[in-house]
């Protein structure tokens, strides 16, 4: 059995992981599982990671990782972050989503669902960041002109959360029935209108 490096095993382990909890859910994750989709015994395993938590705990932070880079300013470039820009980076959001078979949220719910506290707290957090990086995208947009300057700012990046995770939670279910950028494209014309500036 070919030995990788730490960083190169650590992501075929969490990969494994993810793909397992996508196929089946959470409840049938085991190291021994995790063992036999990478290729490797449980004890290569445990050189990487301490426990199945240990495991989670790592995944929920690529994940973190992935989805704030999905809806970082930068991601639209050097333009100014306007309305527009902010709908193109959602829209975009959503494409990388779609590629991922919205594995990340889904992976994040059936975490929460195993009741772990730290690990639910990580989840929190990590859905916290999310919020708090559509809170800077709005600002921008306030800061630009074309966001409404007296809009409750927490609650239409609360808002705008609950509009990508419920859109795609109901993607996920209908086993991927429709497109989700168009879907996005109406929803987003209603979000648009209680948001821009006059």
């Amino acid at each position: 059995m070919k030995r990788e490096k730490t960083e190169v095993r650590q992501q075929q382990i969490i990969d494994a992981a993810r793909i397992l909890i996508f196929k089946y859910g959470s409840e049938y994750l085991t190291v021994k599982r995790i063992a036999v989709e990478v290729g490797i015994s449980e004890a290569a395993i445990y050189r990487h990671f301490t426990s199945k938590k240990s495991i989670l705990a790592f995944l929920l932070s690529h994940i973190e990782d992935v989805l704030l880079a999905d809806i970082s300013p930068e991601s639209a470039g050097a333009e100014p972050v306007t309305l527009d820009t902010i709908e193109k980076i959602i829209r975009n959001h959503f494409s990388a989503i779609d590629l991922r078979k919205g594995i990340s949220f889904q992976v994040i719910a059936e975490i929460i669902s195993l009741g772990d506290r730290k690990l639910n707290k990580q989840a929190s957090q990590t859905i916290d960041k999310y919020i708090s990086r559509l809170k800077e995208l709005l600002a921008e947009g306030i800061r630009h002109g074309s966001v409404r300057t007296d809009i409750d700012i927490e609650a239409a990046a609360s808002l705008l959360f609950g509009l990508i995770q419920g859109l795609v939670n109901i993607w996920f279910l209908s086993n991927s029935s429709f497109k989700l950028i168009e879907k996005y494209a109406s929803l987003w014309k209603i979000y648009r209108e209680a948001v821009a500036r006059r």
